[in-house]
C-alpha cells in the first residue's frame, strides 16, 4: 500500500513539473487579473469589429446574412442566435475583419433580406457587474403580500341623518336582520 502511495505522489510531482515546464514555454503565466483586463479589451475590440441585425428572418442561413454584408467588407464571423431547443430567436451579429466595414454595415440599416426589414446597429459591449434589474415574481413560499389598510369607522351616518353608526363588518346571516 505504500509502494502504491509513493508511486501515485512521484507521478503527480512529475505532472506538476510538466505543467509549470509548458505554461513557462506558452508564457502564459499571468496573474488572474492582467488576464480578465487583456479578456475585457479583446472583447471591446472584436464588438468594435462587429454589428448586432435584427428582425431577420427565422429561415434564414449564416450563409444568406453574410452574403448580404459582403458588400461592406469581410466578414469574419455570422452568429444567429438561438434559443434552447434550436429555434432562431430572430437576430444575429456579423463581425468584420476591419473596423471601418462597421460604418458601411450601418448604411444597410431598413435594407430587405427574405422580405423582412432589417434592423442593424453597432454591436454594445456588455459591461460586467451593470446587469439591468429584472422583478422577479412573488414566490409562493414567501408568505402573503401586504394587506390593504382596514377602513375607518364612519364618521358619518352612511343612511342619511339618522343614528350615527360604526363601521362593522356585513354579516350575512344577521340574527338582527
Amino acid at each position: 500500500m505504500k509502494k502504491r502511495l509513493k508511486e501515485m505522489e512521484d507521478e503527480a510531482a512529475a505532472l506538476r513539473e510538466m505543467q509549470a515546464k509548458v505554461e513557462k514555454e506558452m508564457g502564459s503565466v499571468q496573474d488572474p487579473s492582467a488576464s480578465a483586463t487583456a479578456s475585457q479589451a479583446n472583447k471591446e475590440e472584436v464588438d468594435s469589429r462587429s454589428v448586432f441585425v435584427g428582425n431577420v428572418d427565422y429561415a434564414c442561413t449564416p450563409e444568406e446574412v453574410q452574403q448580404h454584408f459582403q458588400a461592406c467588407g469581410t466578414v469574419n464571423r455570422v452568429t444567429i442566435r438561438s434559443d434552447k431547443y434550436g429555434q432562431p430567436k430572430g437576430y444575429a451579429y456579423v463581425e468584420f475583419v476591419e473596423p471601418e466595414a462597421v460604418q458601411e454595415a450601418l448604411l444597410l440599416n431598413e435594407s430587405e433580406l427574405h422580405g423582412r426589414q432589417l434592423k442593424v446597429t453597432a454591436k454594445r459591449t456588455n459591461v460586467p457587474g451593470m446587469k439591468q434589474f429584472r422583478a422577479r415574481r412573488p414566490s409562493p413560499y414567501m408568505g402573503f403580500p401586504p394587506r390593504a389598510a382596514i377602513m375607518p369607522p364612519y364618521l358619518f351616518s352612511p343612511y342619511g341623518y339618522g343614528k350615527v353608526m360604526r363601521y362593522r363588518m356585513p354579516m350575512r346571516y344577521s340574527p338582527y336582520g
